[in-house]
């Protein structure tokens, strides 16, 4: 079974460059669909599930969490829902099928399954554009709000990674390849990775 595991800046195209990866090596992919599964698990709207784990943070949790996953106030709705994601995640990787798994810190989760971990970054300027190009119409923001609301989604990414794991977000360590999108087309980007992954499964003898 091979993993790969996206961790990404918001608006670097990591979602995209996931699923095109997933496309070009036949694997299965997982990203909003875990959100769904939590959702339909706990009994919980779909929206509101993903915007507590996606962007609210985890501000009630102590900050011994990612130590031990028990021992927890379970009350703790934020609690739960980790704890739930945890093991939708664990779940997909005991089914033994070749995955592409977006975000989720699906990479520490499942160190075990010795995954292919890569982050997506790029520079403000690429990431500002990619965001305005996808807005919705009804989300009328400007080039300097567009900028606060990336710092303010990769904060979030970057603290519940700080709860739930011993390692932090965009720790060059933590990946085998750090890729920037900048001034890349994604399509394009993605054969050359694809090809890298093959190499280091094969490399490793996965």
């Amino acid at each position: 079974m091979k993993i790969i595991t996206i961790s990404r800046e918001f608006g670097s195209g990591g979602r995209e460059l996931g699923k095109r990866l997933a496309d070009l090596l036949g694997y299965d992919y997982y990203d909003k669909e875990i959100i769904t599964t939590i959702a339909s698990n706990k009994g919980m709207d779909e929206d509101y599930v993903a915007r507590l784990i996606e962007q609210q943070g985890w501000p009630n949790i102590p900050m011994t969490f990612h130590q031990s996953l028990v021992g927890v106030p379970m009350d703790t709705t934020h609690t739960e829902l980790l704890l739930e994601q945890k093991r939708v995640i664990e779940q997909i990787a005991k089914a033994g099928n070749d995955c592409v798994i977006v975000g989720r810190n699906a990479d520490v989760l499942l160190h075990e399954y010795e995954p292919f971990n890569i982050f997506v970054c790029a520079d403000m300027e690429a990431k500002i554009q990619r965001c305005m190009n996808r807005v919705s119409e009804n989300e009328d923001l400007n080039t300097k709000e567009m900028e606060r609301k990336i710092n303010k989604i990769d904060k979030s990414r970057s603290q519940t990674r700080d709860l739930v794991t011993d390692s932090s977000w965009g720790d060059r360590s933590d990946y085998h390849l750090t890729v920037n999108t900048s001034n890349w087309n994604i399509n394009e980007l993605a054969l050359a990775v694809a090809d890298f992954a093959n190499s280091w499964f094969e490399r490793t003898n996965r």
